[in-house]
């Protein structure tokens, strides 16, 4: 009985892990670049976040095009990402547009 609900909590800690190249196991805060255009100038930010509670329930849009239209920002220079995890209990996922 003892291992299975070991498997269940190691199994529920890691359904809540955020994209990222480094998860820590009690405290995840990473911030990466997803992508580069052409375009110069990055004089607007916007932002996107999806958050999840307890590797359940995700909810949100951190789509790129959601983070542009909310700053107004129609030529794209810079996209990063920033995960956050809670020991898997609470994460978010915030996807941040530079341009112009």
């Amino acid at each position: 009985m003892k291992k299975i609900l070991t498997a269940a909590f190691a199994a529920l800690l890691l359904a809540g892990c955020v994209k990222s190249p480094l998860v820590g196991g009690l405290y995840t805060d990473v911030k990466d670049g997803l992508a580069v255009t052409g375009n110069a100038g990055s004089s607007k930010v916007g932002t996107a976040e999806a958050k999840g509670y307890v590797g359940i329930i995700a909810v949100g849009d951190a789509s790129i095009q959601t983070a542009a239209r909310e700053a107004g920002i129609t030529r794209i220079h810079h996209v990063d990402y920033q995960a956050k995890s809670y020991a898997g209990f609470y994460t978010t996922y915030t996807v941040i547009v530079y341009g112009d």
